[in-house]
């Protein structure tokens, strides 16, 4: 029988504990990644090759770290062994051997070899001083290096070790789109895709305002969850009559979930009055009010300000218009949020565009003949809130010097122009492109909704884990057949997921999700006010713009007190030469542009509050004032006296800048002093506004 040499013994036995290569490097460009690849190639070309100890949370890879460090160095031609400290028996006697024997120990065998000991801070006492004193004082048989991975700091080997501190991915949330299309490229092969898969930076958005409390492990898990479910539902659509299965070139935003944090202090309304959810969920309720009251009440309203009275004392329309409307849905915000938008008339009429191109597509097919130039388009890919949000802000900004210039508050059919031109914006988006893309990426008015909806102490959201675990229709967004008690849907018109939603600027509370839900997800739930304004939120960009132009238009409003002194202001901005007018309403609308252009996201944010106050305050006069003269003369009538109005204006500022305080702490700072700074800050613009805005 042939003998076995020493060294193949020793192989045999440290090959269980034996480690290759390193699975990747650290992914991104933040500075945390920079500084973290700067601190492995440090610890790499160490002349003294000291211990190293690699701290970090849970789910970071630390061992992967290690292994960088390793192969790094001028030691990766040499073995390196891996110990789970946690799994070490007794005193470590399969690493150090056992007394009196004369059996080599895997020290021994190691030689110069590295050794990686992993979660060190797990180690019993005795065991865990044993191996820092393995690196501190070495062995007689081994030479090698030692590398340590910890959740923490050790104190025992402050000074000794070289520290390399992993920062978690919450920290490093702009790296998260790396790493994401990293673990694509890994795994999408293998699922069947010849090139990875696209993503889009909405699902990036959408998964950075998650913490990942597991970090890359649960990143990892997160991608393949999805490659595997968007493989699944082509599968399902190949079964379905499919002749090949055709993977997507972009995963869509349904199929990633994460398991995120139930929201604390929540009242679910359905729960309390199970028979309230029946009532709205009711597919007569909602057709009867919009196409059989909603869209027709909307003619009528266009032909009163056509052929009535063009001013507004005496065309109850144009009053009912600027009197009632916009105070009261300025009023609601707080409270239902976008839910003007699940009546709005606009998109009524944009609906009944698409149903009946839809209905001719489906006669002329019938007929034979080719139909499909008559479908609507998909969505095209990207991400629109880059282009759109701007345009959006801009179609505002254009409408509010419209509105001024030419008087609109005075004139019905300029107004019933306003109404019909954004109805036409709604029908033409319709007709190309499927759901309510106008609705989401492109109505000034539905902007402005999503914006004030962070404010609502409403909210309607799905629970991720029910939808992960149980549903693989997603009917609530794409659409489908009825299902259980689900009904049969075209799915989310804003192409949002409920339990996607990270604040309500995507949700005009239509209920098309609650419909068409089988598993009893879908909850309509109360909230604390500006539940939304978190210091994690990832809003877009184009919103900065917005909030700037919805400030614009209360000192374009209120012109003369800002800029009436200048020696070339006209008199009025309706009146005298069309040049001048425009120069000083586009002057106007700019002021809080040049002002807070460069003042910081969060800060915006937090003056939304105060934003919404002064706007109310702006339109209370009329409202109050006129709201109660719609009847003809002889009828009763009733207008709030001035100094009611003006205390009215007053509360109305004064609860914005309480909301701009409690929001200062939630997104700016909880240290007292810089709090109080900023209230007062905030204090002097709230009596600015206040002064501008005056009766």
């Amino acid at each position: 029988m042939e003998s076995t040499t020493p060294s193949h013994q020793c192989m045999m036995r440290m090959a269980p504990y034996l480690i290759g290569r390193p699975r990747r490097g650290v992914v991104g460009g933040s500075r945390y990644a920079c500084k973290l690849r700067e601190s492995i190639r440090q610890a790499a070309n160490d002349p003294e090759r000291k211990p190293v100890l690699i701290s970090g949370e849970p789910g970071l890879e630390k061992d992967n770290i290690a292994r960088l460090v390793h192969f790094g160095s001028a030691d990766r031609r040499l073995l390196l062994m891996s110990f789970d400290a946690s799994n070490i028996r007794g005193q470590g006697v399969e690493l150090f051997g056992r007394e009196g024997s004369h059996e080599l120990s895997l020290l021994d065998c190691l030689g110069d070899g590295n050794l990686l000991i992993d979660c060190i801070d797990l180690a019993e006492p005795q065991l865990q001083a044993r191996l820092i004193a393995l690196a501190t004082e070495g062995h007689p048989a081994f030479s090698g290096r030692i590398l340590f991975t910890a959740e923490s700091s050790l104190k025992e080997l402050e000074g000794v070790a070289t520290q390399i501190r992993v920062p978690p991915l919450r920290v490093r949330r702009s790296d998260l789109g790396d790493w994401l299309r990293y673990s694509l490229r890994q795994r999408s092969a293998s699922l069947g895709w010849s090139r990875p898969p696209e993503l889009t930076e909405a699902i990036v958005r959408r998964l950075q305002s998650h913490d990942f409390p597991n970090n890359i492990r649960e990143l990892d898990s997160v991608v393949e969850r999805a490659l595997q479910q968007t493989r699944s539902q082509a599968a399902a659509e190949q079964a379905s009559g499919a002749i090949t299965m055709a993977l997507p070139a972009a995963l869509p935003e349904d199929v990633f979930w994460v398991n995120s944090r139930e929201p604390n202090l929540r009242f679910e309304i359905w729960r309390w009055k199970p028979q309230l959810r029946q009532l709205m969920r009711s597919p007569q309720l909602w057709n009867g009010l919009l196409f059989g009251l909603v869209s027709w009440v909307f003619v009528l309203v266009n032909l009163w300000l056509w052929l009535g009275p063009q001013d507004r004392a005496h065309n109850s329309m144009l009053k009912f218009f600027w009197a009632w409307w916009w105070p009261l849905i300025l009023l609601t915000y707080p409270l239902v949020g976008r839910l003007w938008c699940a009546v709005c008339p606009f998109m009524v009429w944009g609906e009944i565009a698409q149903n009946s191109k839809k209905a001719l597509a489906k006669l002329i097919s019938t007929l034979g003949l080719p139909a499909g130039w008559l479908q609507p388009r998909l969505w095209p890919h990207g991400d629109h809130d880059s282009w759109g949000a701007p345009v959006l802000a801009t179609g505002f900004a254009a409408i509010l010097i419209w509105e001024e210039v030419w008087n609109l508050e005075e004139t019905a059919r300029l107004s019933s122009c306003l109404l019909l031109l954004i109805t036409s914006g709604a029908v033409l988006c319709s007709l190309v492109f499927e759901k309510r893309f106008w609705c989401r990426y492109l109505c000034p008015v539905g902007g402005m909704n999503g914006l004030f909806a962070k404010l609502s102490i409403l909210e309607l959201r799905a629970q991720s884990g029910t939808c992960s675990g149980s549903c693989t229709s997603y009917a609530c967004f794409k659409g489908g057949p009825a299902e259980g008690e689900g009904m049969a849907s075209e799915g989310c018109p804003l192409g949002t997921h409920p339990a996607h939603l990270s604040d309500n600027r995507n949700c005009v509370l239509c209920l098309t999700c609650a419909q068409a839900c089988p598993h009893h997800s879908v909850q309509l739930r109360l909230r604390p006010p500006a539940a939304d304004l978190q210091r994690s939120m990832h809003g877009p960009k184009g919103e900065k713009g917005l909030i700037l132009v919805l400030a614009g238009g209360i000192t374009l409003h209120h012109w003369q007190r800002l800029l009436g002194w200048l020696p070339l202001a006209p008199e009025s901005l309706q009146e005298g030469p069309l040049l001048a007018r425009l120069v000083f309403a586009a002057l106007a609308l700019s002021l809080p542009a040049a002002a807070g252009l460069w003042v910081e996201r969060r800060w915006l944010y937090t003056a939304l509050p105060l934003l919404w106050s002064v706007l109310l305050a702006r339109h209370l006069p009329i409202g109050m004032a006129e709201a109660g003269t719609v009847l003809p003369i002889g009828w009763p009538q009733w207008s709030a006296d001035p100094n009611v109005i003006g205390f009215c204006q007053s509360f109305a500022i004064a609860v914005g800048w309480l909301g701009c305080v409690v929001l200062l702490r939630r997104l700016i700072s909880r240290q007292r002093q810089p709090w109080l700074t900023a209230s007062g800050a905030f204090l002097v613009l709230a009596l600015a506004s206040r002064w501008v805005v005056h009766i």
